[in-house]
């Protein structure tokens, strides 16, 4: 059998609220338990108990999930900053280093 080779590239990953998608889900799923918990006797009788254990550990992992996209949204702002930083830091740099080339002058201390 042939290696598949991808024809294209593949495209660029989607960035949008990843924060409030996985906390709107972890809502969810535990909503869904707190809506399965009165009826458990009758999942207990059909053997469906998973049912119920299921979106617990769904609401479970999504808190785990809350606590990993944070961190992993304020790394990514924390770089976003310190690239901005010294983007500006090296503008800065340039344009005192122009400056001086300019005006010999202020450089030197002597009128």
């Amino acid at each position: 059998m042939a290696k598949w080779t991808p024809k294209h590239e593949a495209p660029e990953p989607l960035e949008g609220p990843v924060v409030a998608t996985i906390t709107g889900g972890t809502i969810l799923w535990f909503v869904l338990f707190l809506v399965q918990v009165p009826f458990y006797g009758w999942f207990d009788d059909r053997d469906l108990t998973w049912w119920v254990w299921t979106c617990l550990a769904g609401g479970g992992l999504g808190l785990i999930g809350i606590w990993y996209v944070r961190g992993r949204d304020a790394a990514i702002k924390r770089h976003e900053a310190a690239a901005r930083a010294a983007e500006a830091g090296q503008s800065a740099e340039s344009t005192e280093a122009g400056q001086s080339t300019q005006n010999p002058e202020t450089t030197s201390g002597t009128p």
